[in-house]
């Protein structure tokens, strides 16, 4: 919105000051405001004024409802958005109020004690941005200017922390050091000034000392000189520019970027390459690929051609065996009925712990009674539609419940999370045997077994690599995701979680598990399944105008009408795509197994799982502070159980 002198580019609601340093901040301690990025003047400025409770005209507005239809947002307090259907966990935003830009002002009236806490700065002022620790109820920035003192931490209660600086790298060039992720160090966006200083420190020309000496004098030396990504932007202001380079100079010595940089956005990829299917592998290709011991010859060819076409429905029962680690690529067939005979017996001693236990010392065993109601619950509901589980006294859905309370048993750490069952159900569906079934489940799960942990760190860090991935594929997508405020991908949390058992038929599942089993192409090619579905829809994502609810709600609508040869198509081509760039940043190379993962700069030992109870959900995505999960009949998140978590899942 533009105004005499002034444009606001970037207004944010919800954004408080904690005026008091107690854990638990009473009402009377924080101040509601609004944020702004105004250019004003051939400067731009960050302003941040307060909200005041009579409703301060001066300071926000909320738009009423016109005759075009648009969103209607009166107060802050808005009924939730109800699609009409269950949506799997889906996070249902609220409609949100829609501002009307007013000029903004140095804070409220003088008479207002709240309008002293009104700041606007300049941001060429500004030397750094510190975000908040993940794990907190909502994200805060904190702002450090040029002479050395720190603005009111902003607490971002409805988001927007992403969103604030992605307008900010617009002005200003946003560096992040590994050593320390929550620290931004700010330069300007003057490209022109910042390669002249450069080329000349590269050229060692005698005035470069004074730059020299500056730039390490200061304490962020030590931060900047180990940055290990960084922005094709700050890249070039970095490096000399050839072109039009005056030819009394000399070349730049090094035209390489400053040892540990990397480049993280903006990576120029080549044209994707065409990519066709494999028919399945048949019994007699695999037959034909068996040693006259029982042993199975060329076991990568055949990897590979599993990954390529999957297996008939016929085959899978033995195969699956192998590509889930119960059975060893290697072994003979007289090695492989030892094995089985020892787990059957391992098994059976595995369920008689819990099959022993009578009702009366389950009642005093809470963890085993929890698991016990957990798995009947969970197991009744399991699909039901499928005819392998169909009718009130299927022998299936005792099959399921007796191995995941087996598991409890083999697993006393993790235990039985919500959303297992929904795991074992096809392995059962194929092998057909409670023992196989068990096996191949444990093995499944040591690929997953991080998903249920409470901790939620490794769903955190996947969510986090499948944005880096988008990131580096469509910037743009990327972009749109962010302004409806999307960016954190929360809507992709449950693909990750249960591998798109609940996205595709169930045949189809069987044909996409097979696949990823492989561990072909490289690891994380889950991931590139998420982006393969996100890149069909894109279009439709970006042209009809969706915001969050409607690009939820579409992302839900999207369960059983994919294609699993048309995603894995298009994620192996975006696998080529990206393996193709020979500038691929190394922390996309480490997700696609291109580059080993860099070395931790404070090793620590690992920590061990943390397990949940039983009557806990499995780990949800930390739903926005003003938004409400949406459970369904099988996936059930406890109401009793259900924690305030941060606004935005990628802002940790």
């Amino acid at each position: 919105m533009e105004g005499a002198g002034y444009r606001v580019v970037f207004e944010k609601g919800g954004v408080y000051l904690h005026t008091s340093a107690k854990k638990h901040q009473d009402p009377d301690s924080l101040i509601a405001g609004v944020i702004r990025v105004v250019e004003k003047d051939n400067d731009v400025l960050l302003h941040w004024a307060p909200v005041e409770e009579a409703g301060d005209s001066t300071q926000i507005f909320f738009s009423k409802k016109d005759t075009s239809g648009g969103d209607s947002c009166t107060s802050e307090e808005e009924p939730t958005f109800d699609p009409g259907y269950e949506p799997d966990w889906a996070v249902i935003s609220t409609v949100r109020p829609r501002h009307r830009h007013s000029e903004p002002t140095r804070g409220a009236e003088p008479s207002s004690p709240r309008g002293s806490w009104a700041f606007s700065v300049s941001l060429g002022e500004l030397k750094s941005i510190r975000r908040s620790k993940p794990g907190l109820s909502w994200a805060y920035l904190v702002l450090v200017t040029q002479a050395g003192g720190s603005l009111p931490a902003l607490h971002f209660h409805r988001g927007g922390t992403r969103a604030l600086l992605r307008v900010l790298s617009r002005y200003l060039l946003l560096a992040s050091s590994p050593q320390d992720s929550r620290l931004y160090l700010v330069f300007p966006h003057d490209s022109s000034a910042l390669s002249n200083s450069f080329h000349h420190l590269q050229l060692f020309d005698q005035d470069s000392s004074n730059v020299v000496s500056r730039f390490f004098q200061d304490p962020y030396s030590t931060t900047f000189s180990s940055f290990s990504r960084v922005t094709n932007f700050f890249r070039g202001a970095l490096q000399p520019h050839q072109e039009g380079a005056s030819p009394d100079l000399p070349p730049a010595p090094d035209d390489e970027p400053e040892p540990g940089f990397e480049v993280i956005s903006c990576v120029e990829l080549g044209p994707r390459p065409a990519v066709e299917r494999a028919p399945p592998v048949t019994e007699e290709e695999w037959a034909r690929r068996m040693g006259p011991e029982g042993r199975l010859q060329q076991v990568p060819e055949l990897k590979a051609r599993i990954f390529s076409g999957g297996l008939s429905p016929s085959l899978r029962r033995e195969a699956w065996k192998f590509l889930l680690g119960y059975l060893s690529w290697e072994g003979s067939a007289e090695e492989h009925k030892a094995h089985v005979r020892k787990k059957t017996d391992e098994y059976f001693r595995m369920k008689l712990q819990w099959k022993s236990v009578s009702p009366e010392q389950e009642r005093r065993n809470s963890l085993l009674h929890g698991y016990r109601s957990l798995i009947e619950r969970d197991v009744s509901r399991t699909d039901r539609n499928n005819k392998f589980y169909e009718g009130p006294e299927n022998p299936g859905l005792g099959l399921l419940n007796d191995i995941l309370l087996t598991y409890c048993m083999y697993h006393f750490d993790l235990g039985y999370v919500q959303g297992m069952s929904d795991l074992l159900s096809p392995i059962l569906y194929v092998t057909q045997n409670e023992v196989d079934a068990f096996w191949c489940f444990c093995g499944f799960m040591e690929l997953v077994h991080g998903n249920f942990e409470e901790s939620q760190e490794t769903m955190k860090r996947q969510l986090g690599q499948l944005l880096l991935l988008l990131r580096v594929l469509d910037p743009p997508l990327c972009d749109f995701l962010d302004s409806q405020d999307s960016g954190s991908l929360c809507f992709c949390f449950r693909w990750l979680l249960i591998w798109f058992k609940r996205e595709f038929p169930f045949p189809d599942v069987l044909r996409l598990w097979e696949v990823l089993w492989t561990g072909l192409p490289g690891p994380n090619l889950h991931l590139l399944v998420a982006c393969a579905i996100l890149d069909m829809e894109r279009d439709t994502l970006m042209l009809s105008g969706f915001g969050s609810n409607e690009i939820l709600k579409h992302i839900n609508e999207l369960t059983m009408k994919l294609s699993v040869e048309d995603v894995l198509t298009r994620a192996e081509a975006l696998y080529r795509q990206l393996t193709a760039c020979r500038e691929l940043p190394h922390n996309v190379q480490e997700i696609l197994g291109l580059a080993p993962p860099a070395e931790p700069q404070s090793p620590s030992p690992p920590a061990s799982p943390l397990p949940l109870s039983p009557t806990r959900a499995p780990p949800a995505p930390p739903p926005p502070v003003d938004t409400v999960p949406q459970p369904d009949s099988s996936l059930e998140i406890l109401p009793e159980e259900e924690e305030e978590e941060e606004e935005e899942c990628a802002d940790s």
